[in-house]
């Protein structure tokens, strides 16, 4: 590999004459960590690529490294493949031991460092570096402990969602959050992105269901984060690592609480001929004093899109369905539902059918599980959403959603994790068509940006990543953005984690004020709100 690497180089005297620090484009301390848009894509000399490759590929056992365009072709974009760049290089480390000695060598090298897992992110926070390397964890995938007694596990990175779930089975338990993706994602993106699912209102997210992380700072030292005990010493910053899109530190360990599988669980299904019923159906339940395990939200265009597929039953004529689900023993689901009908009908259902077999169960849930990879039935793309408002706004946010549809000529698909109001709108659109992607980014832009209006936030499990940074200016004032990088700076002072994602520069709102959305108009930034 070294000879062929070689090849590429232009000579060993501009090796040795390379200046990493302004190669490499980052700022010193002093400076903003993070470079803007424009310098993630700047692509690296061959020299440069040549030298990393050759220091990477001493550490790595082969086939571990690579570096040619063809085999960094799968790595250039996360789930939102609207947003690609290949990477300088990526990396396979097969354990810990290897993950050390890669960040030990790219914090020498100054070469910024993008963390993966399976790659289904939705906000493009894998998405590389030009001049970085791509550290996959994806080999990283064994249940190292799993303990039936103490109702806990303890995972590398690189393990699927789902398969702890599989692994605790034989013993009556499971682990909570299950993500649409959880067939799929692994233990470390739901980490970094603090993952949710349609059960989450009962049984929290990923940071409500995670007890302990093993991580590796940029400098390769191994940082522990909470305990696997009921409390552990020093300042608890556990909950700043969850969701921290990698920005903190590589992890590598990750112990997880199990849970017992409930005695049962009964789904309500409930359709509605206005989609302002639904909304305020959700937060009558609320108000109810009812915690369902689960209360999700789809409107007619998610349930002819699944229905084909899936076979779930869907009411086609409905406007808005609700799933609203029991879990416990079978006194306590018995109630439960009879109290969750009795809101419903109240609300204005106009139909309701409550399961009546574990497979019933499970084909209602199907649908909205499906329902990302179902648009791809009624539109060449589709852009996902991530938002979260207050309960109470759901009506008013699903009409103001219908009236931009109306505004920028796009269809919308609507799924909401509604119980805590996780907003999952699909705007559906035709990406071979640029001003067609150019009224979907807008679209999205004035959904976040609504968001923030009703007192709500601009991501609530999809995290921010690229395609949110913009929308981070609006929610948050110059001095907040400033705590954020001091943090991150005390974890990665030189800024070599994931470089460019989830926190804007001042120069950057400066420039996404200059034509943003605000209350669905294009328009010049209040400057005060920067």
């Amino acid at each position: 590999m070294a000879n062929a690497l070689d090849e590429k180089a232009e000579h060993d005297d501009a090796l040795a004459g390379l200046n990493l620090t302004t190669k490499t484009g980052l700022a010193r301390v002093e400076a903003p960590l993070e470079p803007l848009q424009s310098d993630i894509a700047k692509p690296p000399s061959p020299a440069r690529k040549a030298q990393v490759a050759r220091e990477l590929a001493r550490l790595l056992p082969e086939g571990a490294v690579l570096w040619r365009d063809e085999d960094l072709r799968p790595y250039e974009c996360d789930g939102l493949s609207a947003f690609r760049q290949l990477p300088m290089v990526v990396v396979m480390p097969l354990n810990e031991a290897q993950v050390i000695e890669v960040l030990r060598c790219c914090h020498r090298l100054e070469v910024p460092v993008v963390a993966r897992g399976a790659g289904t992110g939705l906000s493009g926070g894998a998405m590389p570096h030009a001049s970085g390397v791509v550290l996959s964890l994806a080999r990283l995938n064994k249940i190292l402990h799993l303990d039936p007694h103490a109702r806990l596990a303890r995972v590398q990175p690189g393990v699927r969602n789902l398969a702890i779930s599989e692994a605790a089975a034989p013993f009556g338990l499971y682990y909570a959050p299950d993500p649409s993706s959880q067939i799929a994602c692994t233990i470390g993106g739901n980490v970094a992105e603090n993952s949710g699912g349609v059960h989450c209102l009962k049984y929290g997210l990923t940071v409500h269901n995670v007890m302990r992380v093993r991580a590796i700072s940029i400098e390769g030292e191994v940082l522990e984060f909470g305990s696997e005990a009921l409390d552990s010493p020093g300042l608890d910053v556990l909950a700043a690592l969850i969701g921290s899109e990698g920005m903190l530190a590589v992890v590598t360990e990750v112990s997880v609480r199990l849970i017992p599988k409930p005695q049962l669980a009964r789904v309500v299904m409930a359709s509605f001929d206005d989609v302002i019923k639904a909304g305020e159906a959700v937060a009558m339940i609320i108000a109810e004093g009812i915690i369902p395990a689960g209360l999700e939200m789809m409107d007619q265009k998610t349930a002819e899109a699944v229905e084909p597929f899936v076979q779930a039953g869907y009411d086609l004529k409905a406007q808005a369905i609700l799933l609203a689900e029991s879990d416990g023993t079978p006194e306590e689901v018995a109630e439960e539902i009879a109290r969750i009908e009795a809101v419903l009908e109240k609300a204005g259902a106009t139909a309701m059918k409550v399961s009546a077999s574990e497979g019933e169960r499970l084909r209602f849930w199907s649908g909205r599980k499906n329902a990302f990879p179902a648009a791809g039935r009624i539109s060449p793309d589709y852009y996902c959403m991530d938002g979260t408002i207050p309960r109470k706004h759901l009506g008013n946010m699903l009409r103001d959603i219908a009236a931009m549809e109306e505004k920028y000529a796009l269809r919308c698909m609507n799924v909401f994790h509604a119980g805590d109001g996780n907003l999952h709108p699909l705007i559906l659109f035709d990406a071979n068509d640029p001003d067609q992607w150019h009224r979907a980014e807008l679209f999205g832009a004035d959904i976040l940006e609504r968001c923030v209006d009703y007192g709500g936030t601009v991501t609530g499990e999809h995290g921010v990543g690229i395609e949110k940074i913009n929308s981070m200016c609006v929610q948050f004032s110059p001095s907040e953005r400033a705590a954020f990088f001091a943090f991150k700076r005390a974890f990665d002072a030189l800024g070599l984690l994931n470089p460019g994602k989830a926190i804007p520069t001042l120069a950057r709102c400066a420039e996404y004020g200059k034509m943003h959305v605000h209350r669905g108009a294009l328009s010049h930034p209040n400057l005060e709100r920067f």
